[in-house]
C-alpha cells in the first residue's frame, strides 16, 4: 500500500539531505515499482488537471493528469525534476538551444517514452515538450527541486521555436481542457 503522507515526508527529508534529484529519484523509483498502489492512493484519474500535493521553496510534488492527445509546448523548469508515470504514457521530446541564435530558438535533441511504472530524472537545464499520445488519460507524479509554480522560466513557441516567458495559465488551461 502506498501512503502519500509518508511519501511527501520522505521526499522532504531526502531534499534536506541531498538537494540534487538523486535521493528523490530513488524514492520515486520505489513508488513506480507498484504504480497500481499509487493510483489507489491518488484515485483513478477522471479528468485532466494539476493537483498540488506539496509546495515549498525547495520541493514541489504535483499529481499531473494529461488529457488524451494533449501536447505541452517546449519548456524548461530551471530546477531538477523527477517524473514517474502511474498510468498511461508520456512522450518527451528533449530540445537544445541553437548556439548563438538571437531568438533563443531550440532544436530537437532526443526522445524518451515513459509508460506505466517508468520514471526519469531531468536536470535543471533540460528543455522538453510532453505529449500524451493515447486516447485516454495519463497519470504522473512530477517532483521538482524548488517552487515549480513561482520560479520564472521559459517556454518556446511550438511553431517558431522562439523563447518567451513561461505562461502557467496556458498550461492549466490545456491540462484542464
Amino acid at each position: 500500500m502506498f501512503d502519500l503522507d509518508t511519501f511527501v515526508a520522505d521526499c522532504k527529508h531526502a531534499v534536506e539531505r541531498d538537494p540534487t534529484h538523486t535521493a528523490v529519484s530513488d524514492l520515486l523509483g520505489r513508488a513506480m515499482d507498484n504504480p497500481d498502489a499509487l493510483t489507489a492512493a491518488l484515485g483513478e484519474p477522471t479528468a485532466g488537471g494539476l493537483q498540488t500535493i506539496y509546495q515549498s521553496d525547495t520541493l514541489t510534488i504535483v499529481n499531473v493528469v494529461w488529457p488524451a492527445g494533449m501536447t505541452i509546448m517546449p519548456h524548461n523548469h530551471e530546477m531538477w525534476a523527477a517524473i514517474g508515470i502511474y498510468g498511461g504514457r508520456e512522450d518527451n521530446i528533449f530540445w537544445r538551444r541553437i548556439k548563438d541564435d538571437p531568438d533563443g530558438r531550440i532544436e530537437a535533441a532526443g526522445v524518451k517514452v515513459l509508460s506505466k511504472g517508468d520514471y526519469t530524472p531531468l536536470g535543471p537545464d533540460i528543455v522538453h515538450s510532453v505529449t500524451n499520445p493515447l486516447q485516454k488519460l495519463t497519470g504522473a507524479i512530477h517532483i521538482y527541486g524548488g517552487d515549480f509554480f513561482e520560479t520564472p522560466r521559459s517556454e518556446w513557441d511550438p511553431e517558431s521555436l522562439q523563447e518567451q516567458p513561461y505562461d502557467a495559465t496556458k498550461l492549466r488551461a490545456l491540462v484542464s481542457g
